[in-house]
């Protein structure tokens, strides 16, 4: 009795090996860049086609991702922010490392397809941490908008690359989707 369930079990096992091993020979991994840099999640290619993650690559690409479950219905709508940054009238780009500015952020939005409900600008060190210019709630019904912060004191501490955010959020849902991204370039003095 002992030795049919082995045999039973080496049987399956094998089985399951080779299906897995003929699996793995028709479809492969695929190294996925976007924009030079390397995706953590790698795609499938099989059968002449590639399959990606459309999450990753939308986040990448700084589009806002919508899934509807009831339909199985992926939609991603990529509206065109171009941020300005003006210190008086001013505009600019490149800063001096110790630079202490007063400036603004404004946004020109156009190509917006879904609702939105509010909007939040943000700046990153070249360390990463983030600081809160501003965020409003807005009630937009067209598809294009202007808009600007109030003035924001910021001092430039350290050599590198700080990047102005630009979010939406989505009517009904709770969570930012980062749609802009500005890089101000500080060098030293």
């Amino acid at each position: 009795m002992k030795f049919r369930k082995l045999l039973l079990l080496t049987l399956v096992l094998s089985l399951w090996g080779g299906t897995m091993l003929f699996a793995d020979a028709t479809s492969q991994r695929v190294r996925v860049i976007l924009n030079g840099s390397e995706l953590d999640d790698s795609g499938i290619f099989t059968d002449g086609k590639s399959y990606l993650s459309i999450r990753q690559i939308a986040n990448n690409l700084q589009s806002i991702v919508l899934w509807d479950d009831s339909s199985k219905k992926v939609t991603i709508y990529k509206p065109n922010v171009h941020m300005f940054l003006f210190q008086d009238t001013k505009i600019f780009g490149n800063v001096n490392k110790g630079d202490k500015l007063s400036f603004k952020v404004f946004a020109q939005i156009d190509d917006l397809k879904t609702e939105i409900s509010a909007v939040k600008v943000t700046i990153a060190n070249p360390s990463g941490n983030e600081s809160l210019i501003q965020s409003n709630n807005v009630s937009i019904d067209k598809d294009n908008f202007w808009y600007r912060t109030d003035d924001y004191d910021y001092k430039f501490d350290s050599t590198g690359k700080y990047t102005i955010n630009f979010y939406m959020k989505v009517a009904g849902m709770d969570d930012w989707k980062l749609v802009s991204e500005k890089t101000i370039t500080s060098n030293a003095k």
